[in-house]
């Protein structure tokens, strides 16, 4: 499969994504207008090994519910993810059995090898 799971309103997101081009093959999937399932999820964690790499702790949400000071698992990042879309870290770019989580240099350009390679 060739995703990529991003914000249409996040200038960042968009960003990125222009910099990925060409990007023959690719679904988009705008999680503000289209929610992440359980199944995504799962394939997500799957591809991952870990539900915290697939969670922003820089969401608006995860400051205004003091989340820094409770101690999570993996259930509970979750169910958060599930819960409100702002709290899966973007893009998340999957391009067959590869995931790309987040938008720092290394890992956009290491997306950006493995698409064009």
């Amino acid at each position: 499969m060739k995703k990529i799971y991003h914000l249409s309103t996040c200038d960042t997101c968009q960003r990125i994504i222009k910099e990925l081009k060409p990007m023959d093959g690719f679904l988009f999937q705008d999680i503000k207008t289209e929610n992440i399932t359980p199944e995504q999820l799962a394939e997500m964690y799957t591809l991952s090994g870990s539900y915290e790499a697939l969670f922003s702790k820089r969401a608006r949400l995860y400051k205004e519910r003091n989340l820094k000071e409770k101690t999570l698992t993996e259930n509970d990042y979750k169910e958060l993810i599930l819960e409100q879309y702002t709290f899966l870290k973007r893009p998340v770019l999957i391009n067959d059995n590869q995931i790309f989580i987040g938008n720092s240099k290394k890992v956009v350009e290491n997306a950006k090898q493995n698409i064009h390679s």
